[in-house]
């Protein structure tokens, strides 16, 4: 029924708190709706794409999309982070929490770090990357030790100034972190923050990389590939799920560039899935609480997609959606646990469905599965009779 997919995940774009968001803390967050209450929101695509008729939302009216389908999905990953969000998205769903360490990694993990990189750790805190980078940078640049810390997420960061440690001196110590890092403490991901500047003024780099655990099964790349399916990653996807199940990748360079490495694969005659991550809404604006940054780039996408959807082939199909929230106008600067939209259009896409509320962001997974034909043995269950 179709012969490409592009699924698009705008990194942290909730569209409201789930019901368990108490167990989170995150009641009230609302990522999508603290943007359009700004009052600077502007997305007339996503717009008649059915946006404002997701059902349940603080930003719902009545109607029906124009040139699509709209829902939104429930996560039912223990989790509120960008591994669990996007392999439950890829047909994973994680029961088990990964580990957090909300007083720091304990000394004893830290000692064997420093033994087997040959560098001391600095740091060893909670926190933001730019406040870590912004105490301890000074420190680093003058020791050449490394700054270790955490946040909410199952997370353990690495950062350097490039000018101190050498780019892949600092990949190199977060593989060797990876490889430490399993059983009772396989975080989530290692991840790679070089710096570059002086203080105060120290900027992280797009030169970030994250080091991920594999999936514990086969997810939806794993089956596409396996089917003789293109599959390829745009920006973050090939680090989140380890690179598995990708024929084809391209790394992060932040959202205008991943959007015109996509918007050329228009162009290519591929025959599978183009799976994107835009990360700077979460990196740059959901974590440093900044509403209008993040209202801005929501704006900057959604002009993109008047480039993008003219492009469209008669058997493409393109879904949008989010793997967790970050409402940059909630207390706190850590992912939120919200509700994510989907958004779907194309030449053989049906206008003004509402999918409703599903279940599990395996949904997605599942209806690209049958969409394709290929055999799906993930979590989920397919809307493509919905929306074809």
């Amino acid at each position: 029924m179709a012969k490409r997919v592009f699924l698009i995940v705008l990194d942290s774009a909730g569209v409201g708190y789930e019901p368990d968001a108490d167990r989170f803390g995150d009641v009230g967050s609302d990522t999508f709706g603290t943007c359009i209450r700004s009052g600077r929101l502007s997305v007339p695509n996503m717009e008649k794409m059915g946006l404002y008729q997701i059902e349940g939302t603080s930003f719902e009216k009545e109607g029906a999309p124009e040139t699509g389908c709209c829902g939104k999905l429930r996560e039912q990953s223990a989790g509120k982070d960008t591994t669990m969000g996007h392999w439950e998205i890829g047909g994973v769903i994680s029961p088990k929490p990964m580990p957090t360490y909300p007083n720091g990694f304990p000394k004893e993990l830290l000692d064997e770090f420093a033994e087997k990189t040959g560098r001391g750790v600095i740091c060893n805190e909670v926190g933001s990357g730019t406040e870590m980078i912004r105490k301890y940078g000074e420190e680093q640049m003058r020791t050449g030790k490394w700054i270790v810390y955490t946040s909410a997420d199952s997370v353990f960061q690495i950062a350097a100034h490039e000018e101190v440690i050498p780019l892949e001196e600092l990949y190199e110590g977060c593989r060797i972190a990876r490889k430490m890092l399993t059983g009772e403490n396989a975080v989530g991901r290692v991840i790679a923050r070089p710096y570059v500047g002086e203080a105060p003024n120290f900027t992280r780099t797009v030169n970030r990389h994250d080091f991920s655990l594999e999936p514990p099964k086969d997810t939806i790349l794993d089956m596409l590939k396996a089917a003789g399916k293109d599959v390829i990653g745009v920006g973050k996807i090939y680090d989140i799920f380890a690179g598995r199940g990708l024929t084809k990748t391209f790394p992060n360079e932040g959202n205008e560039k991943n959007m015109d490495v996509t918007i050329s694969l228009l162009d290519e005659d591929f025959d599978g899935l183009c799976f994107v991550n835009l990360v700077d809404f979460d990196m740059l604006y959901g974590h440093r609480n900044d509403i209008k940054g993040y209202t801005d780039a929501l704006n900057a996408f959604d002009k993109r997609l008047d480039e993008f959807l003219p492009k469209l082939r008669e058997d493409d199909l393109l879904m949008i959606t989010a793997d967790h929230g970050c409402d940059p106008g909630f207390p706190g600067t850590d992912h939120t646990r919200e509700y994510v939209p989907i958004l779907c259009c194309g030449k053989k896409v049906k206008s003004g469905v509402n999918l409703g509320t599903r279940e599990s962001y395996a949904d997605i997974s599942a209806t690209i599965a049958e969409l394709f034909g290929i055999r799906y043995t993930g979590d989920g269950e397919s809307f493509l009779s919905e929306i074809m």
